[in-house]
């Protein structure tokens, strides 16, 4: 029988550990990321345990560095932003109503609106009429959209029922820049962006030049990860805190319930969601982008993918919880 050369042997050992493209087959997130790789509309999943990358998939053209539109991931960060002023004493408290900051709601018709508070828009419970979904459209084509949102009519008490709708989100980005007196953008990269270690990219305005609060943020997958750590480390960051850790609880209790996602609830601009019986408190961007935090595992899930409209990303997103629920949660040890 002939000899096989040396090198051939290490070749021959290296494929029946390692895939095609280098990964580990015999780690336990195998599975995980070979389901990953056969979604056609993902991009990126990054898996953290306990601060070390557990599983790192990125399509053909993505990478950690490449920034990408993470959608309603925005209104996660845009409520960071919020818990940093208040902690600076920049904005008086959740309870602060905004009044204060829109003066003309004091003139309104209904004298229900000057009683909506910070937390009601933080919550999606200001109890105006939704700017998103048919009427989303209409609000960023319009001239002024403070005007438009704070135009549009109650549907409910401020407070009570929750109703999704950015421009809830938006008046917080202009909240945040009368309260600290340079732009939204100006305030994140020096209060979150630079501590975390990264520069924040500028984004679209509204026609008075406000940044857009709670949409189009355009962000890495290892910044995303960033933010999924600040939330997993009660808002520390090495041995500076960052955000208060009261913030973080906050975010991640559920305050109201989706009508169109009854199974999940909403804090200050997180999502909450039960899968396989824990709680992941997340951020939720169309299309597929996500941050989860499972504060009690230490774990973290990173998903961008392709924010073309489409039928289709009903059941993307269904495919990633089933990856996380059937193939990340094992894999941790739950």
């Amino acid at each position: 029988m002939p000899r096989v050369p040396a090198c051939a042997l290490v070749a021959l050992f290296l494929s029946a550990v390692l895939g095609s493209d280098g990964h580990a087959q015999t780690s336990p997130f195998a599975e995980a990321r070979q389901a990953a790789a056969a979604l056609p509309r993902l991009h990126t999943m990054i898996v953290s345990v306990r601060g070390a990358t557990a599983l790192e998939y990125y399509a053909k053209g993505a990478a950690a560095t490449r920034a990408t539109n993470v959608k309603s991931v925005s209104k996660s960060v845009i409520s960071t932003l919020v818990g940093i002023a208040i902690d600076r004493g920049l904005i008086k408290s959740v309870n602060e109503p905004i009044v204060r900051y829109f003066p003309q709601l004091a003139r309104d018709p209904d004298p229900r609106k000057a009683r909506i508070t910070i937390e009601d828009l933080l919550t999606m419970r200001s109890g105006l009429v939704s700017t998103s979904f048919d009427n989303y459209g209409s609000w960023v084509g319009s001239r002024n959209w403070i005007d438009y949102v704070l135009s549009r009519p109650l549907e409910a008490d401020p407070g009570t029922g929750m109703e999704y709708s950015t421009g809830n989100s938006h008046l917080l980005s202009a909240i945040l820049t009368k309260a600290t007196g340079q732009s939204t953008w100006a305030f994140g990269q020096a209060a979150f962006a630079r501590p975390l270690g990264f520069t924040l990219s500028r984004w679209p305005r509204d026609p008075q030049g406000v940044f857009f609060g709670g949409n189009e943020m355009l962000m890495t997958p290892g910044q995303l990860l960033a933010l999924g750590e600040l939330y997993l480390n009660r808002g520390r960051r090495g041995d500076r805190q960052l955000l208060p850790a009261s913030w973080v609880d906050a975010s991640c209790t559920g305050r109201g319930r989706s009508r169109f996602n009854p199974d999940q609830t909403y804090g200050y601009g997180w999502w909450l969601r039960d899968f396989a019986g824990r709680q992941a408190c997340f951020a939720w961007g169309y299309g597929g982008q996500y941050v989860m935090v499972f504060r009690d595992l230490g774990l973290i899930v990173v998903t961008t993918s392709s924010t073309v409209v489409s039928d289709e990303r009903r059941d993307h997103r269904r495919q990633i919880f089933d990856i996380v629920e059937r193939l990340i949660l094992p894999a941790v040890g739950f």
